[in-house]
């Protein structure tokens, strides 16, 4: 049966793709393949066709791959297509998110819709209309040293493609070239260029951490509204937001954080009860979430070049003549921003594990009872809650352990220097979806701060937040299960955070 795509997102191959296309393509997607890409992209497979034709050496078109590119590769175009999806069927570990694969494939489409590296145009349309449907080859999470592109995953994107492997449709999972017909798709035709080009590009890489950009920089601007919202529920003092306290610190990140503070903080007026000087998980705040700031504008701009870029090789160059060999393949950029943003979510998580646990302490709380239980002893709260915190963070704090600095020689040592970029991307992911967690853990014990005792909001801002998390989820009165409430909460505040973060 035909699965009927309903594409609610419009992306042209022509224009630089964006975090939230990656977002998007987790559901079905309007991919348009420009005349002008179908244009250069058939001039260079012209080019490409002279130059074997020339008995000009390709790698991966008349040589076999890795180390043994010395040697000679199949003389069939279509037979060497096997030969280099064949030996890459090697991956293990549990299958990675449907929507991340949907968005690798989406990334790999714009990197060879820019014409240098000798695709047939019939890729690109494939391609595109795969995404268009529910489509997802299952590909396993392990296989990938980020350099030489991300080989073993891809090569399971390209076989399920071409009908081997498995896929799902709708949810479903089922051998791919059942997958294909269900989807409404043909089996991809390749030659041995095509199969490597689809292969040869660190593109799960560059998905995965521009998702995890994209999980990160709102749970940041979660943050930066719960510590108000915290900050006016408690009663403090907002000078820690002064503009000339923060001018003078002389980082462009405080700036911003403290500027955006003070307009969420505007209308405060102080209990007056507080001491002079808050725990730094309060105090320093624009700081912290300043310098997480900063960090994220580095890792933007890597995920901006990556998505932008060409990651292949060789890459040609008819109107120069050339067929460059080199390692545009090489996920480093990646690998360095991934550990980084790693770094970044731990940070935030362990702030707002550190508010929560502020938050449920009567000697901290002003006053509210201990663990912000409506009934101490007989209620327990938010302690369930506040525990698996603790254990959310530790997560986050052994993922934050660096991939990039873990280089080990492969491959007869032809990759004797690897970036891991993949690994360190594919943590960095998962430590977004654990900081939501903490996000939705914070924001639910706001919320039952409120019930038990904490003054109302003075500022119209924190009004807002905390009516939108009262509409959502119940006061914990009497004790239930929290699991869910807590992701209800994370997706109040995340989804109410500004579109341009995208």
């Amino acid at each position: 049966m035909t699965v009927r795509a309903a594409p609610t997102t419009h992306v042209d191959l022509a224009s630089p793709l964006r975090p939230c296309h990656l977002v998007a393509a987790a559901g079905p997607v309007d991919v348009v393949v420009p005349p002008e890409a179908r244009t250069r992209t058939g001039a260079v497979r012209t080019f490409l066709d002279v130059a074997l034709a020339e008995d000009r050496a390709v790698y991966g078109a008349t040589t076999g791959f890795g180390a043994l590119v010395g040697f000679r590769g199949r003389a069939d175009s279509r037979d060497q297509a096997d030969n280099t999806l064949a030996h890459l069927g090697a991956g293990q570990g549990p299958a990675l998110d449907p929507g991340l694969v949907r968005a690798a494939v989406l990334v790999r489409a714009r990197s060879l819709a820019q014409g240098a590296s000798g695709v047939g145009p019939h890729v690109l349309d494939a391609l595109a209309a795969m995404l268009g449907t529910t489509f997802a080859p299952v590909v396993p999470r392990w296989g990938s040293v980020g350099a030489s592109g991300d080989l073993v995953p891809l090569a399971a994107v390209a076989g399920a493609l071409r009908g081997h492997g498995e896929a799902e449709v709708d949810g479903h999972r089922m051998p791919a070239h059942d997958a294909l017909a269900a989807a409404g798709l043909t089996p991809l035709a390749l030659d041995g260029r095509d199969a490597l080009a689809l292969v040869n590009g660190t593109s799960l890489t560059t998905a995965a951490l521009a998702l995890a950009l994209h999980g990160v920089r709102r749970a940041h601007d979660a943050l930066v509204r719960l510590t108000c919202l915290l900050t006016d529920l408690l009663g403090c003092d907002p000078q820690f937001t002064d503009a000339d306290l923060l001018d003078r610190y002389g980082h462009p990140g405080a700036a911003v954080v403290g500027a955006r503070m003070r307009a969420l903080l505007a209308g405060t007026v102080p209990s007056g009860t507080r001491a002079l000087q808050e725990a730094y998980s309060i105090r320093c705040t624009p700081q912290l979430l300043g310098a997480a700031h900063d960090a994220l504008r580095y890792v933007e701009d890597v995920v901006t070049a990556d998505l932008a870029g060409v990651s292949d090789n060789p890459l040609l160059f008819p109107e120069h003549d050339k067929v460059v060999h080199g390692g545009n393949f090489f996920g480093q950029p990646a690998a360095f921003a991934a550990d980084l943003l790693a770094l970044v979510a731990a940070q935030l998580g362990n702030l707002a594990e550190r508010q929560l646990d502020l938050l449920v302490d009567p000697v901290r709380n002003g006053g509210l009872p201990p663990m912000l239980a409506a009934g101490p002893g007989r209620q327990h709260g938010l302690q369930g809650v506040q525990l698996a915190s603790t254990a959310l963070v530790a997560e986050l704090r052994r993922d934050a352990a660096p991939a990039s600095m873990q280089s080990l020689p492969t491959n007869l040592h032809t990759q004797d220097v690897v970036p891991f970029g993949t690994q360190a991307a594919l943590r960095s992911l998962d430590g977004a979806g654990i900081l939501r967690l903490l996000v939705g853990s914070l924001a639910l014990g706001l919320r039952q701060a409120a019930h038990v005792g904490a003054r109302a909001p003075t500022a119209p801002a924190s009004a807002e937040l905390l009516d939108a998390l009262r509409a959502a989820v119940r006061p914990v009165d009497p004790d239930r299960p929290l699991e869910q409430d807590v992701r209800t909460a994370a997706d109040v505040v995340l989804r109410t955070a500004p579109e341009d973060l995208s």
